[in-house]
């Protein structure tokens, strides 16, 4: 059997409005929604994908701070 995935909550919900991304964890609302019922193969395939994607917001928001001015 396989082991379930810890979630990547860090409780600092706000989702981005063009991504759709949570700001604190980097998952979907689909997928903060489903996770305690995704297949653990299934949550760790969302798991690698967070750094990407928060890696994206953080530049997006960089981005749009710098052009706040």
């Amino acid at each position: 059997m396989e082991r379930s995935v810890r979630s990547p909550c860090i409780e600092l919900c706000g989702f981005d409005a063009s991504s759709g991304w949570c700001r604190g964890c980097g998952r979907s609302r689909e997928e903060v929604r489903r996770w305690r019922n995704l297949r653990p193969s299934e949550a760790r395939k969302v798991s690698a994908d967070l750094p990407q994607r928060l890696s994206k917001l953080r530049a997006k928001s960089l981005t749009n701070d710098r052009t706040d001015d």
